[in-house]
């Protein structure tokens, strides 16, 4: 399985190489508009980001409980920003 560096760089990758600000992803991603990135959102980003889908369920899941701080399922845009930086600090 590939390590968790090596997906947060083709992360960080797609979000440098497509989109203009961070914001600008996520508000890409959030496709019903609702402040929130859902398990299958967050796998639509995963599959951009060329993670293969084998561990992208798991990667998913992964995602969202590190980042989740309220403890709904979901990534809403203060805790995606929190992931960007760290992902940003790690690579």
């Amino acid at each position: 399985m590939a390590s968790k560096k090596k997906i947060l760089r083709k992360i960080q990758i797609l979000i440098i190489n497509h989109y203009e600000t961070p914001e600008e992803a996520f508000d890409f991603f959030d496709k019903n508009g609702n402040g929130t990135l859902t398990k299958r959102e967050i796998y639509k980003l995963l599959k951009q980001a060329e993670i293969n889908g084998f561990i992208r369920g798991i990667v998913t899941s992964k995602l969202i409980e590190g980042y989740d701080k309220d403890g709904d399922d979901l990534i809403n845009w203060k805790e995606f920003r929190s992931a960007v930086k760290e992902i940003n600090k790690s690579t």
